[in-house]
């Protein structure tokens, strides 16, 4: 379950960095409006829309992310809540399994 919350984090974190990319990319484009040349125009047109569908993909990919990991804890506590028993069995088993790897460290 750790690694879950640790995968999560680790998402949560790549989404954030790539919208700080996304703003200061934007804020790159708002500064350098003022160039007339006409690779140039093309070449930040060209950018604007990758950019915009960066920002479109990494919308998506959020919402699947939350969307999947609300069905994981869905499914998993449909499961426990059906088979008390032995989710309590797996997780002592896990436990006892753990203690004794720790124990021969």
């Amino acid at each position: 379950m750790d690694t879950t919350r640790q995968g999560t984090d680790v998402r949560n974190r790549l989404v954030d960095d790539l919208k700080l990319v996304i703003k200061d990319a934007e804020e790159l484009l708002r500064s350098s409006g003022q160039q007339v040349d006409e690779g140039y125009q093309a070449a930040r047109a060209k950018f604007e829309s990758t950019l915009s569908n960066a920002r479109g993909g990494l919308t998506s990919l959020q919402g699947n992310v939350f969307a999947s990991s609300r069905e994981a804890l869905a499914n998993t506590n449909q499961y426990v809540q059906e088979h008390p028993w032995q989710s309590v069995s797996v997780g002592a088993l896990a436990g006892l399994v753990l203690g004794m790897w720790l124990g021969r460290r």
